[in-house]
């Protein structure tokens, strides 16, 4: 039977004798014992294995800064100048007129001069208020909230959407007299497009009577600057609404219909009745460009004019500040439902 044999230079390998390995591993008779693993190398041996085998020391937590504090002096300092402007120009005369309502001519207290709503002219007034304001609102949310929806198919950055928002923000402004003129000069008796239609069609706008210088048809010109309005406060909440939910509700099967009538619509519906509401308030205040329009009353704010220029109301003083108070309390209302509807739609636009 023929064994291998070693080869030239290299000794056999027989167990038990000096200078070869043990079993498992073990040093045999004649090596040195292996020194424990310390984290430092015995000397002659390789670094490599030692710092693979040396103990893993964490690093030191980075120690956090204290947040530094500015002082709350110099913080409300730069709140001053506007604190200012608005406690002379708008808490002091709204007290002043509100307050007015409750004195007699003579600067007594009194409770007497609340009735004036029960008079038929101040409750017309309030009625005329109430409906061009909740057209002119419900006609400016609906076309602007399309208006939003076409508008978030666009590129945020592109030229056209930042042109349409630059529009919006100047023409949710653009009230008063001159808006005023604007559309006399366009639909009133003698406006461009009113003698158009006539020439070209035989018809008339005014054949009734002219209407843009009545209480409906100020909804004209206050569409006018509802929509731009309604742009500029729903757009947000538009931008809000995630592609990643329509995705999630195709993966699970959901039709396109499905998805706004069970998740988009709930999430935007919140935002769109704040927006509503306050579209409302802006219509309800508004003065110039209905003063501009309508000589005498037919909604509240010009009803205080004439209250102020001559008292219309017998046995009665101080009305004007009786329909300031009653302006106050709706737009109290109406600003308090505004904060809660504003609130729920802050959650989905984080």
């Amino acid at each position: 039977m023929t064994t291998a044999s070693a080869p030239s230079g290299a000794s056999a390998f027989v167990p038990g004798q000096p200078g070869q390995p043990g079993p498992a591993g073990q040093p045999g008779p004649g090596h040195p014992p292996v020194p424990a693993a310390t984290g430092v190398a015995p000397a002659g041996s390789s670094a490599v294995g030692s710092a693979a085998d040396a103990p893993v020391v964490p690093a030191p937590a980075p120690q956090r800064r204290a947040p530094s504090r500015r002082r709350p002096g110099l913080a409300w300092l730069g709140l001053t100048p506007f604190a200012a402007y608005v406690l002379l120009f708008l808490a002091v005369p709204a007290v002043i007129a509100v307050g007015s309502g409750f004195t007699t001519g003579d600067g007594a207290f009194t409770l007497a001069n609340l009735a004036a709503f029960r008079d038929p002219s101040v409750l017309r007034a309030f009625g005329g208020s109430f409906g061009l304001s909740a057209v002119s609102a419900v006609i400016g949310a609906v076309v602007g909230a399309v208006v939003c929806w076409a508008l978030s198919a666009l590129r945020p950055d592109g030229f056209v959407r930042s042109m349409i928002d630059s529009a919006a923000s100047v023409l949710a402004q653009f009230g008063g007299v001159m808006l005023a003129f604007a559309f006399i000069a366009t639909i009133g008796a003698q406006g461009l497009v009113t003698t158009w239609l006539v020439s070209a069609f035989g018809l008339d706008l005014n054949a009734d009577g002219a209407f843009l210088y009545t209480v409906p048809g100020l909804v004209i010109p206050y569409v006018y600057f509802q929509v731009p309005l309604m742009v500029l406060t729903f757009m947000p909440a538009l931008e809000g609404v995630r592609s990643q939910w329509g995705e999630a509700a195709a993966t699970l099967g959901a039709s396109r219909a499905t998805y706004w009538r069970r998740i988009a619509l709930p999430v935007l519906a919140p935002a769109f009745w704040g927006s509503l509401l306050l579209l409302f308030a802006n219509a309800f205040s508004s003065f110039a460009t209905a003063a501009a329009l309508i000589s005498q009353g037919g909604i509240v704010p010009l009803t205080i004019r004439t209250q102020l220029t001559s008292e219309t109301i017998i046995g009665l003083q101080n009305v004007a500040g009786v329909l300031a108070l009653g302006m106050v309390v709706v737009m109290a209302v109406v600003m308090g439902a505004y904060s809660l509807l504003q609130r729920r739609a802050a959650r989905w636009q984080r």
